[in-house]
């Protein structure tokens, strides 16, 4: 491996020299309890997600599926292929840090990709070993906040995608809703306030100790060349944690268009809000904006945010088009110039 190591601090708490992994951790206050066909973590903390995330099979999930997603190496320069080696090697001070709360996660390095559209998308790598944690608190948070995201929301979600949102769509169409708003959150992966973000999360993650590791994750930084710059606000898109933690935080505004009544459906950080007339539209195009920038302390690109018919929408690449022979709408794929 070349470059900088993965940097792990440890302090007295780590396990103990004649232990093995499976044995438990010192000083966590854990204890592995053996059922029929497997080991569970146990402890007597209030909620243990911690425990749970760093339990030898979960840990092991986290491994599986970061080597599946293959992916270019981080600031470290460590590949996937080298990422088992190094956990037989370190695992036991891995887990010690991320348990007594000494870890500190590597920054993310930026590269850009191109979209669709002819524009650059930033992404955030974060090195392997990150990935494989970032991953096992993803494992954590989605059983957690699946049953609590609004059903109209597709992103980042099991058995969820674009074209589930854009048959959403074409369901609210026939039933009058032919108005549409769509709301641009500008720049939403790079402008999440960290301290909003913490703050949602605490009101349904007891467990401080997972809420501070995702803390140290959202202040990681950013290496762009040989800069490395402070990310005070961001979630970096790249990494296996920035989806779930998306959801959780625009959530909050799903809610409030459930409770308002509205019709909507969400992709990620695109959103369309269906409405039966223009008048309707423009309202929700003054309260939602609103709600969005005081609230969520987000940011609405009022330039590329439209109220309009809804064949005029352009929503996930997408466009609606009426079908003459059917009657309804349909949805095509735009094309963008080369």
């Amino acid at each position: 491996m070349n470059g900088r190591m993965q940097k792990i601090s440890t302090m007295e708490t780590c396990p103990q020299k004649n232990r093995t992994a499976s044995e438990g951790y010192v000083g966590g206050r854990t204890y592995l309890r053996i059922t029929e066909n497997n080991l569970t973590v146990t402890n007597s903390l209030e909620d243990g997600l911690l425990e749970k995330l760093v339990s030898p099979v979960h840990l092991h999930r986290a491994y599986q599926q970061v080597r599946r997603n293959k992916g270019a190496s981080g600031v470290d320069k460590m590949e996937v292929e080298s990422l088992k080696d190094y956990l037989v090697k370190h695992k036991d001070e891995l887990v010690c840090s991320i348990l007594n709360g000494t870890y500190r996660p590597n920054p993310v390095r930026r590269v850009l990709i191109p979209k669709d559209n002819g524009q650059m998308r930033q992404l955030g790598i974060p090195t392997v070993v990150d990935r494989c944690i970032q991953q096992a608190i993803a494992q954590i948070l989605i059983p957690i906040y699946e049953p609590l995201f609004i059903g109209a929301s597709y992103g980042f979600r099991p058995r969820r995608g674009a074209h589930g949102a854009l048959r959403k769509c074409q369901e609210y169409i026939p039933e009058g809703y032919h108005w549409a708003v769509d709301l641009d959150l500008e720049k939403f992966f790079d402008t999440v306030e960290h301290s909003k973000q913490i703050e949602v999360l605490s009101r349904t993650v007891k467990d401080g100790r997972v809420i501070s590791l995702i803390h140290q994750y959202l202040n990681a930084g950013i290496q762009k060349g040989p800069t490395l710059q402070a990310n005070e606000t961001g979630v970096p898109q790249g990494g296996p944690l920035s989806p779930i933690l998306s959801n959780i935080m625009l959530n909050e505004m799903d809610k409030e268009l459930e409770s308002s009544g509205h019709k909507f459906v969400r992709y990620a950080d695109d959103v369309m809000i269906l409405c039966r007339s223009k008048r309707g539209a423009r309202r929700t195009m003054q309260t939602m904006p609103r709600f969005i920038e005081e609230k969520l302390f987000l940011k609405v690109n009022r330039d590329k945010s439209q109220s309009t018919y809804i064949s005029k929408v352009k929503f996930l690449g997408y466009s609606f088009i009426k079908r003459k022979e059917k009657g309804d709408f349909g949805y095509t794929k735009i094309a963008y110039p080369r």
